[in-house]
């Protein structure tokens, strides 16, 4: 194993590359998107090659993420890995780089390279964004759909390796049922490095895939499982 994004996305896009790996809601406004897996392995190359040659970013470094769960907080995870980065879910001062909502530039002002995702789902820029500040939505579409990793780094998530997140996450899935042909619903947060674990990575670590609620409505659940063909559903 390479990287952490190596272990998850390889056996996906080897098995369904064009099926749904990650369908996103927000109840607040009624908004939906759907990625295959080789629509998200493109975002996360983006993301990479962003890292990679905007940021300087090497295997090793420490990329602070500061972002709810949604689609585009996925491929930046993923894209952060196959960069060889550690990512660390909270505002620390050792971060080369940081990828946050604009309402969180505050938490990182010490940071040298920061990015700022305004999570819009036509990709419209971050509004009065201060001097040093990189938009994520103008600047990642520029980059290239592909990226050759260049290993990883050692640690990928919170000061654990690679190929322990793996281990969790498939021991996740398992304590939650999970296999490979499960469509998932949850409306859990990824705050935490054990939330990113229970939630996403173990859902993509088996190969199934994920239906993820911002702001749910629960009188919308029912009619969502149901045209969703959701299988397993992840509690609060």
């Amino acid at each position: 194993m390479t990287t952490l994004t190596d272990a998850l996305l390889d056996p996906i896009l080897a098995a369904d590359p064009a099926g749904p790996r990650i369908t996103w809601y927000d109840d607040a406004t009624g908004g939906r998107i759907e990625l295959s897996a080789i629509t998200l392995a493109n975002w996360a190359a983006k993301t990479a090659n962003l890292l990679r040659d905007e940021f300087g970013v090497l295997p090793g470094a420490r990329v602070a993420m500061l972002l709810p769960a949604h689609w585009q907080t996925a491929a930046v995870l993923l894209g952060t890995w196959w960069a060889g980065a550690e990512v660390v879910l909270e505002p620390v001062d050792d971060a080369e780089v940081a990828l946050v909502t604009a309402g969180r530039l505050a938490d990182v002002d010490h940071v040298a390279e920061v990015a700022a995702l305004s999570l819009d789902a036509f990709g419209a820029p971050v509004k009065d964004l201060p001097p040093g500040v990189t938009d994520y939505a103008t600047n990642v579409r520029v980059h290239g759909d592909q990226f050759r990793s260049a290993g990883d780094g050692g640690v990928a998530l919170d000061g654990r390796s690679a190929a322990d997140v793996l281990a969790a996450a498939r021991a996740a899935a398992a304590d939650s049922g999970i296999g490979g042909g499960d469509r998932v619903l949850s409306s859990r947060s990824w705050e935490t490095p054990g939330d990113l674990i229970d939630t996403l990575l173990a859902v993509f670590a088996v190969g199934a895939s994920l239906v993820q609620v911002s702001h749910p409505d629960p009188a919308a659940e029912e009619r969502r499982v149901a045209s969703e063909k959701i299988t397993v559903r992840l509690g609060g």
